[in-house]
C-alpha cells in the first residue's frame, strides 16, 4: 500500500519525534509548508513537503557545524601531559 500524500499534524510529529504542537508552531510560522481542508480547517503538510523541510533542515545543520566546529576543551591535565 502507497503512503498517503497528505499527513496530519499528528502524524508529521511522529516522523519528526516531536509534539503536535511543534509541528503546529512550525506551519504556522511558515517554516512547514501546509493547508488548511475541510469547515472545521483541519492542517495537512504534503509528504515531499515534509521531506523538502527535512532535507532543509539537515543543510542548515551542515552550515551550522560548519561554522561552529566541535573543539574539545582540554583541562589542565591534559595540557601538562
Amino acid at each position: 500500500m502507497a503512503s498517503p500524500r497528505f499527513l496530519t499534524l499528528a502524524d508529521v510529529a511522529e516522523v519528526l519525534n516531536t509534539s503536535s504542537a511543534q509541528v503546529y508552531a512550525l506551519v504556522r510560522r511558515g517554516d512547514l509548508p501546509a493547508i488548511k481542508i475541510g469547515g472545521r480547517g483541519q492542517w495537512r503538510v504534503e509528504d515531499e513537503q515534509l521531506e523538502a523541510y527535512i532535507q532543509r533542515m539537515y543543510a542548515e545543520t551542515r552550515q551550522f557545524v560548519d561554522a561552529h566546529p566541535y573543539v574539545e576543551e582540554t583541562t589542565d591535565a591534559d595540557s601538562r601531559a
